[in-house]
């Protein structure tokens, strides 16, 4: 009789400890959800501005550019579909040097994202058309106004990061497995900047993999085929590597110590409960399910003598469309404005 007591009180003692771990479990994601707020995005499509006119200037946060294009300004949105403009800022080469377009379609369960090359030509008065260099005519606000007309989409919200958040954020997993596609020798006294790696796998920490994504070309010369795009495919690669480990289950007990690192080197017109609620999309959709794309269109093209990356008008319209268009209806060229040399 005993020895089944014992084991009708080890089954009871088994069972309170199932009821007290699911109610903690339950509990914390109660607590977990009441933090968790998706995002507001903007009512309407701000509007082409007029190049070289006195309404094309430094825009504050969350203001709309307003001009000519008023066709879409009724335009329903998507359920639950938010565009971010995601900024990775380099102090030593000044402004926004890698800029990312992201959509979460909660809804679908799809975040895509795109890669905006930074040599990407403009329509604006500014003698350098390029999208980088938006940023030295008003900061990021106006680098956020750019893409919106630029691609005819409202951009909701932004993020930038400092590129040492990157190195951080890569130290905290413990580095991260990476096939380097080409031979790396290049050399910056100025930045104090050296790049030396061997094509193929290697596991790179922070400073390492800082490095390899922010290459372009070799001392020679020689690098990329397109350099441009070359370095957007080798930082798309990381990125989901990266991100494939983050969301890994065995790097969840180190959501504390991104949250610092976050707070450290991010800025945000976000909340942190939009943050959090971003954060469980990413979790969900996970990391193979995020799509990378590049914007289409030729890095070896010429504006005035000037060289750019010249986009693909009708290639452009259809990936926005596909992937990017927030809008119930679809877009048409006449809500882009795509210069074409």
């Amino acid at each position: 009789m005993r020895r089944s007591k014992r084991k009708t009180s080890g089954l009871q003692a088994a069972a309170v400890a199932a009821g007290c771990i699911l109610f903690v479990t339950t509990a914390l994601f109660g607590l977990y959800k009441c933090f968790s707020k998706e995002p507001t995005p903007k009512p309407e499509l701000p509007r082409s501005s007029v190049p070289g006119s006195e309404e094309n200037k430094a825009l504050e946060p969350g203001e709309a550019v307003s001009g000519q294009n008023t066709a879409s300004s009724d335009s329903r949105r998507k359920e639950r579909f938010h565009t971010i403009l995601l900024g990775g800022l380099d102090d030593e080469n000044g402004g926004s040097d890698t800029n990312l377009l992201v959509t979460v379609d909660a809804r679908n369960s799809r975040i895509d994202v795109v890669s905006l090359p930074r040599d990407t030509l403009l329509d604006v008065p500014w003698s350098v058309k390029k999208l980088n260099n938006a940023y030295h005519h008003g900061g990021f606000t106006q680098t956020m106004a750019e893409v919106s007309r630029l691609l005819g989409i409202p951009v909701d919200h932004y993020i930038t990061v400092d590129l040492q958040a990157f190195e951080e954020l890569v130290e905290a997993i413990d580095g991260v497995d990476f096939d380097i596609p080409v031979d790396m020798d290049y050399d910056d006294p100025y930045q104090e900047l050296h790049i030396h790696f061997s094509k193929g796998p290697r596991r790179l920490n922070g400073k390492e993999a800082l490095q390899v994504v922010r290459w372009r070309q070799n001392n020679d010369g020689s690098g990329y085929p397109p350099a441009d795009i070359g370095r957007i495919g080798t930082q798309q690669a990381f990125l989901k590597a990266a991100a494939k480990q983050m969301l890994h289950i065995s790097n969840w007990d180190k959501i504390r110590t991104y949250a610092e690192i976050f707070q450290k080197w991010v800025d945000t017109d976000l909340e942190l409960s939009n943050l959090i609620w971003l954060g469980e999309q990413a979790l969900t959709v996970g990391s193979d399910n995020i799509t990378f794309h590049t914007l289409p269109g030729d890095g070896a093209g010429y504006y005035k003598g000037g060289s750019y990356y010249v986009l693909d008008p009708e290639a452009t319209l259809e990936m926005v469309n596909t992937y990017f268009n927030p809008y119930q209806r679809q877009l048409t060229l006449d809500d882009m404005d795509i210069l074409v040399p």
